[in-house]
C-alpha cells in the first residue's frame, strides 16, 4: 500500500483549488472537506474501490490468464487513484449488480453508468465522464447523413427494445419502422439477415461491431448529433464531498484530453483503430 499524502501535499492539492497544468484549468472546491466526510473516508482509507466488469470490453476486460484488467476505465481509475495516492483495487462485477455494490458500500465508485430516472432515484452521479453519440450501422446503398433521411416508414431500423437506442430513434425518426428486439444481439441479426435496414448503437458499440464485422454496414452520425453519457455512480450519502471532488476530477482530465486519448488507446481491444473514428470525434 502506498503512502499516503502528508497533509501539507492534500492541502496543496486539494485546497481552495486544484490546478491542472495540461488543461490550465482551475477547479474550485467550494469549501473545505470535513473531518468525518466521504472524500476524507476514501483518502484515510488508502484504497481506492472500484468495480469492474471481466467482459465489459472497452470499458473493462478482465484477462483469464493472469487476472489483470485493461480498459479506459481502469486506465481512468487508475490515473485518479495515482493523483489520489491510494491503491487501486477492483471488485469483479457486473453491470447488473453495479448499483446495488454501491448501495452496499463494496466500492466507493462506479465508472461506466448513464443516470437513467430509476437509478437517480438510489443513487448519485458524476458529470458526464464522456458523451457517446448515437450512431447507425446501416447497410451498403442507404444514403442518410440526418435522422430526417431516415425518418421514413419504409426504412426500417433494429434497436433492443427499451434502450436508450429505442428512446433516441423514437425521438429523432418517429416515421420511421422500429424494429424492437429482445437485445443488442438480436438487433444485429435483424440487420445481418435484412430484417432492417440500420441498426441503432451508441459509437462505441458501433465501433465495435463494425471491427467484428466490417461488412456488416457503413457507420452513420446522424445530424443533429444526440448523445448518451457514461457517468460515475456514488452511494448516495448526506456529505458530497467525494462526489465533488470526483466531478472536478473529471472536468480537468477531459479538459487535457487525457480521458479522451484513454478512450481511443482502449478500443483496441475490441479492434477498433483510432483511424475508424469519425472525423472530429471528441468526448
Amino acid at each position: 500500500m502506498r503512502d499516503m499524502m502528508n497533509r501539507r501535499r492534500f492541502n496543496t492539492f486539494l485546497g481552495a483549488g486544484m490546478v491542472s497544468a495540461a488543461a490550465g484549468l482551475k477547479i474550485g472546491m467550494g469549501q473545505a472537506f470535513a473531518a468525518d466526510g466521504s472524500f476524507q473516508r476514501v483518502k484515510n482509507s488508502g484504497v481506492l474501490r472500484i468495480g469492474g466488469v471481466p467482459d465489459g470490453a472497452p470499458y473493462y476486460k478482465k484477462s483469464l490468464t493472469d487476472g489483470s484488467w485493461q480498459g479506459f476505465y481502469i486506465d481512468i481509475c487508475k490515473k485518479l487513484a495515482d493523483d489520489l495516492r491510494l491503491e487501486l483495487s477492483v471488485l469483479e462485477t457486473t453491470w447488473g449488480n453495479s448499483v446495488l455494490d454501491l448501495q452496499a458500500d463494496k466500492v466507493d465508485v462506479f465508472f461506466g453508468l448513464n443516470p437513467t430516472p430509476e437509478r437517480q432515484k438510489v443513487i448519485d452521479f458524476s458529470v458526464p465522464v464522456f458523451n457517446n453519440a448515437f450512431s447507425l450501422v446501416a447497410k451498403e446503398g442507404l444514403e442518410a447523413t440526418s435522422w430526417e433521411d431516415v425518418n421514413k416508414p419504409e426504412i426500417r431500423i433494429a434497436v433492443d427494445a427499451g434502450s436508450s437506442h429505442d428512446a433516441a430513434v423514437t425521438r429523432h425518426a418517429p416515421n420511421a419502422t422500429v424494429v424492437r428486439l429482445k437485445n443488442q444481439s438480436d438487433a444485429t441479426a435483424a440487420l445481418q439477415s435484412g430484417r432492417a435496414d440500420a441498426q441503432c448503437l451508441v459509437l462505441v458499440l458501433g465501433l465495435s461491431l463494425r471491427a467484428k464485422n466490417p461488412k456488416i454496414g457503413k457507420l452513420i452520425i446522424p445530424t443533429p448529433a444526440d448523445y448518451t453519457t457514461s457517468n460515475a455512480g456514488f452511494r448516495r450519502e448526506d456529505d458530497q464531498s467525494w462526489r465533488q471532488f470526483v466531478d472536478g476530477w473529471i472536468k480537468a482530465n477531459r479538459a487535457s484530453g487525457f480521458i479522451k486519448d484513454a478512450i481511443i488507446r482502449n478500443m483496441q481491444l475490441v479492434g477498433v483503430k483510432q483511424s475508424d473514428f469519425p472525423p472530429g470525434f471528441d468526448v
